[in-house]
């Protein structure tokens, strides 16, 4: 009966005790998170290392109570353990216990905000599902375009780092074929650190065509996820052939329900 009862509470979400639990997990989340995150600060941690050392102990504890407790509850323990869920929730203590042995480790508690998704559906966020549902469609349809898309990238840059390195070479700091893959990779996304620059008139007009061509390249992959979104659009009734909103759960025109 106990064993039940937990389990309604820590995996059901329609019941009040269970939406109670989940919300309660939201702010604990959001809390262990915040304090990681402001603990960081240099300034801060040293001013309030015991305080934070407590709260992370006492939150890390309560994170692994209710991950034994899910545990014993589930219906089918070693499948919990191994799923996404159970890796997460796992996840979310083992860097405390880590931090034991190795210095640092401890900020890898951040992993725990991936938790939330699991009680968004408290905040009813579940309509967005759908919309959610299309942007994942419209990628996997894309996948094979943006694959091509990026071979393509990809052997462009290496053809550009091969040609500085023979043009500019190591006296401008063009060491090797992958340092000048990498300067190619930093030219053409625009993100330009300006670590590695040619000095030669023909290095720096084929550095010129590498910037050009990075903001031609940043349209595509949006163009390609934009037209395959908008193929998703609208739900075909398989009944009559309508076309329906996509947010439609029922045909306009004769009524079936849209699946």
């Amino acid at each position: 009966m106990m064993k039940q009862r937990l389990y309604n509470i820590i995996f059901e979400h329609d019941t009040k005790a269970g939406r109670a639990f989940d919300i309660a997990l939201l702010w604990v989340i959001l809390f262990s998170v915040v304090i990681v995150i402001i603990e960081s600060i240099p300034e801060v941690h040293e001013a309030f290392f015991k305080e934070f050392y407590t709260i992370e102990w006492i939150l890390t504890i309560l994170f692994s109570i209710e991950y034994i407790l899910r545990i014993w509850t589930s219906p089918k323990p070693i499948r919990y353990i191994f799923s996404f869920w159970g890796l997460v929730d796992l996840l979310s203590i083992i860097p405390t216990y880590f931090d034991l042995f190795f210095a640092g480790y401890h900020y890898l508690l951040t992993v725990r905000i991936f938790r939330l998704l699991r009680v968004f559906r408290i905040l009813k966020l579940v309509r967005f599902n759908r919309e959610a549902q299309m942007l994942f469609n419209a990628l996997k349809a894309s996948s094979y375009k943006i694959s091509v898309f990026l071979m393509t990238v990809l052997t462009m840059v290496t053809i550009l780092g091969t040609l500085m390195y023979v043009i500019e070479g190591s006296a401008n700091n063009f060491t090797s074929i992958p340092q000048s893959i990498y300067w190619a990779i930093v030219t053409v996304t625009t993100v330009g650190f300006g670590d590695i620059v040619p000095q030669t008139v023909l290095g720096k007009f084929l550095s010129s065509l590498a910037m050009i061509m990075g903001y031609a390249i940043i349209a595509v992959p949006t163009g390609i996820i934009t037209v395959e979104l908008s193929k998703n659009k609208s739900e075909t009734c398989a009944n009559c052939g309508h076309q329906n909103p996509a947010e439609a759960n029922f045909c306009n025109h004769c009524g079936e329900e849209i699946k």
